[in-house]
């Protein structure tokens, strides 16, 4: 087997409703619940991923709703009610890539801007190409970018369990990462302190600089 290069591996103990609803309504694949456990994995070459997906069903219990082959990463996202089931699924997935959790690749935040009381014209723009909820004239807005593209997902998790946030969009596959809230500037606030403190806990390989 070539060498698998192990960029996101991310343990999600409990998927936020509006998360769940996103995945749900942009996935393909089967979908989760609200508050099931789910594990997000980016490796290069994307290819590979769809051996990691067969290891994972077929050696657990859990079902991919996320399954994204670019053309130089690959992402799954697996979920089940159990999370000692998803667990054991990111183990099986380790010990076929012949990687420990550790050698994933360090979250790097390439963007994290709060623009507050959005023009009318500005959130027309932003709801026309989004996936999730609207962003309404006069909410504050945050935008985060990071890279590896995976651990986005984590950060729109922990920012709707500490915040009253609306998640407007999320793409968690692509060269960065990419988040969009809205919400009141003191709820964009509280959000932007969770995902700033859930992804420097992430520990891992430091990233090359700009997005890789």
């Amino acid at each position: 087997m070539a060498t698998i290069d192990l960029r996101t591996y991310c343990f999600l103990d409990s998927l936020q409703p509006q998360v769940c609803s996103f995945i749900a309504t942009s996935a393909r694949g089967f979908l989760p619940i609200t508050h099931d456990a789910s594990l997000w994995v980016e490796i290069r070459p994307g290819i590979a991923i769809n051996r990691v997906t067969d290891i994972a069903v077929k050696r657990t219990q859990v079902a991919p709703a996320i399954q994204v082959v670019e053309r130089v990463n690959g992402l799954l996202e697996v979920h089940h009610k159990s999370q000692g089931e998803v667990l054991e699924a990111g183990r099986q997935i380790l010990e076929f890539l012949g990687r420990k959790e550790s050698e994933r690749l360090k979250p790097t935040i390439l963007s994290s801007e709060i623009i507050t009381h959005v023009d009318d014209y500005q959130a027309m723009i932003i709801n026309r190409t989004r996936f999730g909820s609207m962003i309404l004239a006069g909410q504050t807005l945050y935008i985060l970018e990071c890279d590896p593209a995976g651990y986005v997902a984590l950060a729109a998790n922990e920012a709707e369990k500490a915040s009253q946030i609306t998640l407007v969009d999320l793409t968690p596959f692509g060269a960065v990462g990419r988040m969009y809230l809205a919400g009141t500037e003191s709820e964009i606030e509280e959000a932007a302190k969770a995902v700033q403190k859930a992804l420097s806990t992430i520990d891992g390989r430091e990233a090359k600089s700009g997005p890789t």
